[in-house]
């Protein structure tokens, strides 16, 4: 099995996308793809199980409310009798004060103070007997009036009760779908270079190596005077490191019309720039120096590449200058029919060069 480094460029993109979108529910590309084929599936069960718990709230509150009910009349009857009890009291004091005879001045005045203010008491407590029944209840009440008040809407709008219970849960879910679908091309893109990744690893000895994503950005631009292009980045899919060479693949999931359509950037264009790149920064002396090649006695030898524009399920039938282009399936064949012309070290030098490129120290 080759080795492998960096996490394909599309599934990065995908993940930082999500991310930047507040997602995180997927672990990997696959569950990716489930939630959007299975999403109709998803939300009708998201649905179906607000509906049991709409179904069951409302069974609860059938139970709650008799109980609830119960308890009202026996905190109503239990108020009734306290205060009842309070004004019989306040009823014999006043009638103790009514019985009481004296001829001291100032006794009756204060018998009398006595009788006012019980008798004041009194009226207080009848007039605002109703007002402390409820007061005593009020705690009750209240829960009873609002599980009685869902009840009935439950009962009455149960199709509305289930809505507005999902409703933050499948608005959630519709988001999500909104911007997934919105990031389909990062997702094709990841299949596609999942699959060439699985086919060169499953394939291919660990004499080779297999650098995913090579993103590089460069602080002098490389000027290519043919094109009268300065490079000042290059991006590529995979750069494949064996004994038999060094492989650009380009790889694209795309659809027939994709391929026909005019809207589409050239991965021609895309592979020539990285390649010129890579052949100016691997081939100049300093590089050269630093990769150690087996000195031939003709004279140094030049690194080549080979470029690969990969389909996955259909190609153009076009050929195209500086660039092969193949199916998934064809790939293997074609990386097998080159001979090896790199010794197992310069095949290591050649891969930890373009590594530190990419900024990894291997």
């Amino acid at each position: 099995m080759c080795k492998t480094y960096n996490t394909i460029g599309s599934l990065t993109t995908l993940k930082l996308n999500l991310e930047l979108n507040n997602i995180h529910d997927f672990k990997s590309l696959n569950e990716v793809i489930n939630f959007q084929k299975s999403y109709t599936t998803l939300r009708q069960q998201l649905i179906s199980y607000h509906e049991n718990l709409i179904e069951q709230e409302k069974n609860s509150l059938n139970i709650d409310l008799p109980i609830l009910q119960k308890e009202l009349e026996l905190q109503r009857q239990q108020a009734v009798e306290r205060l009842t009890e309070q004004l019989d009291k306040l009823k014999q004091q006043l009638q103790i004060l009514i019985n009481i005879n004296s001829s001291n001045y100032l006794h009756k005045l204060l018998i009398g103070f006595k009788y006012w203010n019980c008798k004041r008491k009194i009226n207080l407590k009848e007039y605002s007997f109703e007002k402390d029944i409820e007061r005593s209840i009020n705690k009750t009440l209240k829960e009873y009036n609002f599980k009685n008040a869902r009840y009935q809407f439950i009962t009455n709008s149960f199709s509305e009760a289930v809505t507005m219970s999902s409703q933050l849960s499948i608005s959630e879910m519709d988001r999500k779908k909104d911007i997934i679908d919105r990031l389909n091309n990062y997702i094709y893109g990841a299949i596609g270079e999942q699959k060439v990744v699985k086919t060169i690893e499953s394939c291919l000895s660990d004499e080779y190596y297999l650098i995913n994503d090579f993103d590089v950005k460069f602080s002098k631009a490389i000027y290519n005077r043919q094109e009268n292009d300065y490079i000042k980045s290059v991006q590529i899919d995979h750069i494949l490191v064996g004994p038999s060479g060094i492989f650009l693949i380009e790889t694209k999931n795309w659809s027939e019309n994709s391929i026909n359509s005019k809207n589409l950037r050239s991965p021609v264009e895309q592979i020539k720039r990285t390649s010129f790149a890579l052949f100016y920064l691997l081939n100049n002396e300093s590089s050269t120096n630093k990769l150690r090649l087996n000195k031939h006695h003709w004279g140094s030898k030049k690194i080549s590449f080979k470029n690969l524009i990969v389909l996955i399920n259909t190609k153009p039938i076009e050929e195209f200058q500086y660039v092969k282009v193949l199916t998934l399936n064809e790939l293997i064949n074609y990386l097998n029919f080159f001979k090896p012309i790199y010794t197992s070290e310069e095949t290591s030098n050649i891969a930890k060069k373009i590594l530190q490129l990419n900024g990894i120290n291997n």
